[in-house]
């Protein structure tokens, strides 16, 4: 399990992750959840991009992780390039309570292998689980698009903490795993990141689940 780090500005290496889907998914309150613990009721629709950074210990060695944020509305989609550049990890999010935020995921996942690099670690994430009263997604449905599509899934929620620590640490100790990394590989989580379509594996722990599919 990686640990959280004494100090941010002590590390081995810096891995970019960056935040995707439409606007009001809850994108920024994951962010300032795992690097601030904080999460903002009024939190408003992100302007251009912002970024916090977070230190944890990732097997034996300091990693610092660089969060990009920026909002999901098309006006602002022109700094894509830019955005997903040196990016290791994506959260590709969805609002659980608004289907039409699920509707648009392949086209923010085309668009996101169209800029970012070939190996980057992808995780589909349904966030605000708190409000599953309202729930219009299914984690079913979710999930099998996960498995289809070679991505992690997990289902989180920025306002009571659930999974957030979990969906972060799990996307760099994916891009921790990669061969062409140069790193070493401990299995905590036992699923394999050695590709983007890597091999069949289910793990279902606390409403996540994490699934590679072959294609």
């Amino acid at each position: 399990m990686a640990k959280a780090a004494a100090a941010d500005d002590d590390y081995n290496f810096v891995f970019k992750v960056v935040l995707i889907g439409e606007s009001g998914v809850g994108k920024t309150n994951l962010l300032s959840r795992f690097t601030r613990n904080e999460f903002n009721h009024d939190s408003r629709t992100t302007i251009g991009v912002e970024f916090s950074t977070r230190t944890i210990l990732v097997g034996d060695a300091l990693v610092k992780a660089q969060i990009w944020d920026t909002a999901g509305l098309e006006r602002y989609r022109a700094i894509t390039s830019a955005y997903y550049r040196g990016a290791v990890g994506a959260l590709l999010v969805f609002d659980i309570t608004k289907h039409q935020t699920y509707d648009v995921v392949e086209r923010w996942l085309k668009e996101l292998y169209d800029h970012a690099e070939a190996t980057i670690v992808v995780m589909l994430v349904g966030n605000k689980t708190d409000l599953a009263q309202a729930r219009e997604v299914p984690t079913e449905e979710a999930k099998m698009y996960a498995e289809n599509n070679g991505l992690l899934f997990v289902e989180t929620s920025a306002l009571d903490s659930t999974n957030v620590e979990l969906a972060f640490e799990t996307i760099l100790r994916g891009r921790w795993g990669r061969p062409e990394a140069g790193l070493p590989w401990d299995d905590g989580l036992h699923f394999d990141c050695r590709s983007r379509f890597g091999f069949p594996l289910h793990r279902d722990a606390s409403n996540a689940f994490f699934a590679w599919s072959l294609t």
